[in-house]
């Protein structure tokens, strides 16, 4: 289930110095494919993998997997923070992390707490407070600038199947009129190009479509990738005209509705949507880009 960070750090109120007595444990689930997804960017930041290292860039995806839910988001964070020279500020700050993913349920958390040295308090921006605070230690830049992701790398990197479906994206997407980065940037943010993926949300396929869209755009076989991504990019040419090319309003709509983003005149204010846009937008190396 996908939760505001709000209500995952209320459940921070609750630790004492940690965690010294035993975890709240959960049941084994799934993580929803957005989620999974930003671990999966996050894990290629952090090591390098296809695109430049970038710590900053790392703990950011971390937290927006955990601002949506998942306890191994929050658990890389702390894990990042505690790693290597940290101060001691920077340690209490990855204690929280740590703390908050163990209560959430990751029990691996435990292995990195360290109960002496106590908890800072988190605040309300994950990204913005954890990577700042590595910043200044690691000397890395901020988590949404100074480093451009680089999707051709990144993409390089993936398995041979994954590859097919980036390609037919960059095919089909001039037959819509729809930027193929754009395109691609929503691919990786709701999937990671997985073409079997599932929500708990019941969207479907690599471009996440629900079944109301599937309907609306004709889409008989969500998981065929090319019904799929026809399907989404159909709705992104609709959405194109709709906003006026700004891709900021587009991908807002994708991922909350059009009604959502006319009711509140531009991107709505929740933490995931908002997450979201800044995501994908920095997929596509048009952080401040607003047009098509």
């Amino acid at each position: 289930m996908i939760r505001p960070i709000l209500l995952l750090l209320m459940l921070l109120s609750s630790l004492v110095e940690a965690t010294t007595e035993p975890p709240v444990t959960a049941d084994p689930y799934l993580e929803a494919p957005r989620v999974t997804a930003a671990l999966a960017q996050g894990r290629a930041a952090e090591l390098g993998i296809g695109i430049r290292k970038n710590l900053g860039l790392a703990i950011a995806l971390y937290c927006d997997a955990g601002a949506m839910g998942s306890p191994e988001g929050f658990f890389r964070v702390g894990r990042l923070l505690a790693s290597g020279s940290a101060s001691t500020g920077q340690r209490r700050l990855a204690n929280a992390y740590l703390a908050l993913a163990a209560r959430l349920g990751n029990v691996e958390a435990l292995k990195y707490h360290i109960p002496s040295i106590g908890n800072d308090e988190i605040g309300e921006d994950c990204a913005g407070v954890a990577s700042g605070t590595i910043a200044k230690s690691q000397a890395v830049g901020g988590p949404w600038e100074g480093s451009s992701f680089d999707l051709d790398a990144y993409l390089a990197r993936q398995p041979a199947a994954k590859q097919r479906i980036a390609q037919l994206i960059r095919d089909v997407a001039p037959q819509y009129k729809v930027d193929a980065r754009l395109a691609l940037a929503i691919a990786l943010a709701e999937s990671n190009l997985e073409a079997a993926a599932v929500s708990p949300k019941n969207a479907q396929g690599v471009m996440q479509l629900i079944p109301a869209t599937q309907e609306r755009f004709g889409v008989r076989r969500p998981f065929d990738p090319e019904h799929n991504v026809r399907g989404a990019l159909a709705y992104l040419n609709w959405l194109q005209k709709r906003f006026a090319g700004d891709w900021r309003l587009m991908v807002a709509a994708y991922n909350s509705g059009e009604g959502t983003v006319d009711r509140y005149g531009g991107v709505p204010p929740y933490p995931e949507t908002m997450q979201y846009v800044r995501r994908v937008l920095h997929f596509t190396g048009a952080t401040t880009k607003v047009k098509g």
